[in-house]
């Protein structure tokens, strides 16, 4: 079973997920888009490992401190197939028009849509829904639904950066929408949801 906690980075209030499987202490990050103290201060306090940080997409909200964190820990970066060209490209990554300087980096797995791997004694599960970008991807456990800029509280990501595509997005959020089961939706940012909450009132996922 996987416990979590949010923390909110970046000036967008980027949503920082820390989760730790607490039978085997295995823990993971998903999109450290900035330095966070209080992240930090949890790892050392669950024992100073961590073993995966894991990236919904390329954008410098989510991944601007991955590399730093993975070198800090010693852990394994892990994204999508499709996010590949993000980590190391500033207009798709957005750093160049932000004034960021963000080295380029490499992830040491790359995912393929409906690839598994384990945090612990948990099944994690990778699915791929570009819209937002074409790299885009959710992570959902037993319970959870870490999925990035694709679905927000009775929203959805926009579609108008480079790689972008509405299409896509309908049919990633389509995607979402036929998983079986409920779950706590954790979005890249604002509050949490249920899927079964937005499949009723979200605008896009209510009429897919």
């Amino acid at each position: 079973m996987i416990d979590y906690k949010i923390f909110n980075v970046t000036d967008l209030a980027t949503n920082c997920v820390y989760l730790i499987d607490k039978e085997t202490g295995c823990n993971a990050v998903v999109d450290p888009g900035a330095k966070s103290d209080k992240l930090i201060e949890q790892i050392n306090a669950d024992g100073g490992k961590l073993t995966y940080i894991l990236l919904t997409h390329g954008h410098y909200d989510h991944i601007t401190f991955a590399k730093q964190l993975a070198d800090m820990f010693g852990a394994m970066i892990i994204t999508g197939k499709a996010n590949a060209e993000f980590l190391s490209d500033s207009t798709l990554n957005l750093t160049a028009f932000h004034n960021i300087n963000l080295e380029p980096f490499k992830a040491d797995v790359y995912l393929e849509d409906g690839d598994t791997f384990m945090i612990g004694e948990t099944k994690v599960k990778y699915i791929s829904t570009p819209g937002h970008t074409k790299g885009c991807g959710c992570y959902i456990t037993d319970k959870l639904l870490i999925c990035g800029d694709t679905l927000f509280c009775e929203s959805y990501g926009r579609t108008d950066l480079p790689t972008g595509n509405n299409n896509d997005m309908v049919n990633s959020i389509k995607k979402l929408k036929q998983l079986e089961g409920d779950y706590i939706v954790i979005p890249g940012h604002g509050p949490t949801s249920t899927l079964e909450h937005e499949k009723k009132y979200n605008p896009l996922m209510s009429r897919v």
